[in-house]
């Protein structure tokens, strides 16, 4: 069973949609990112009901499907890329899961308000909630950052991280689990993505300090800094030929990520297996050595 939550956005909001494409379709990439699960299911997430932002394509995709494969229900939210995310509604319910699609702005307070509502209607439930959507603008030189693109970029990064929380709470028992994704340029610092990296600044500091606002009641919270993995997010976010070309190859590896190569660090900051955890943030970087 499926459903799509829609809604009609803005007239800044359409524009920058057609201009630069969003966080970007997964279809279109000549090299399609490696989403399929490594391995069988176990039922870690048996009877669960997980919402995961961003998981139209990429990480996201990857994450949800291994999901499905491990028992879970999971509730997809993405921002437009309609197409992208009905694949991956479609290889969640291939797993045996029910699967619900959301087109939506979680940078505003009231979609993602609206999502948990559709969710909890539908499932009665909500026991883990992954946070992977984001979008990034490279710029070679601070002025050119605009007003527009650095609300835009903390809106959609960090403030939907907010939202979310808030409208997940009131349904999140002990137990529950929510896990974000950082990322590898929190730690490294990364000169093109000032915006970006200070959002996953942000997530990092928030996820710690949610850990221990939430810890009394039995929540654990967890995080994932993925390093460079091959996903819309790159081509699509106004990476130059260049950077696209030699993508990765500055890791101890040599090469960057696959996307089901980091969710199985979302499965297991998500699943029991992980039950003494919290406050934490796990490295999937291809060898890179970062602190915390």
């Amino acid at each position: 069973m499926t459903d799509t939550l829609t809604r009609t956005r803005t007239a800044t909001f359409i524009e920058r949609i057609e201009e630069d494409g969003g966080p970007g379709n997964e279809h279109e990439l000549d090299r399609q990112p490696k989403w399929e699960p490594r391995y069988p299911g176990s039922g870690r997430m048996k009877g669960k009901v997980a919402i995961i932002t961003g998981a139209d394509s990429g990480i996201g995709r990857a994450t949800a499907v291994l999901f499905a494969r491990e028992g879970a229900r999971v509730a997809i939210a993405y921002l437009d890329e309609d197409e992208d995310a009905q694949k991956t509604r479609e290889l969640c319910e291939e797993e045996g899961s029910e699967a619900l699609t959301f087109s939506c702005d979680l940078g505003d307070k009231a979609d993602a308000e609206r999502m948990v509502t559709e969710t909890i209607d539908r499932f009665g439930q909500i026991d883990c909630l992954v946070q992977i959507a984001g979008e990034q603008h490279p710029d070679k030189d601070i002025r050119d950052i605009t007003p527009e693109q650095l609300q835009r970029t903390f809106q959609s990064n960090i403030y939907s991280m907010f939202y979310m929380v808030q409208a997940v709470r009131p349904h999140l028992k002990r137990g529950a689990t929510i896990v974000n994704c950082t990322s590898v340029t929190m730690y490294e610092g990364e000169p093109e993505l000032l915006d970006y990296s200070s959002t996953k600044g942000a997530i990092t500091a928030f996820t710690r300090s949610l850990s221990a606002n939430l810890s009394g009641a039995g929540i654990r919270v967890n995080g994932v800094a993925p390093g460079p993995i091959w996903t819309p997010l790159n081509p699509c976010g106004g990476a130059s030929e260049d950077k696209l070309e030699n993508f990765g190859e500055g890791t101890p590896m040599g090469r960057p990520g696959e996307p089901n190569e980091v969710a199985p660090a979302f499965l297991f900051l998500a699943c029991e297996d992980s039950s003494y955890m919290s406050g934490q943030v796990l490295h999937p970087n291809g060898g890179s050595v970062v602190n915390g």
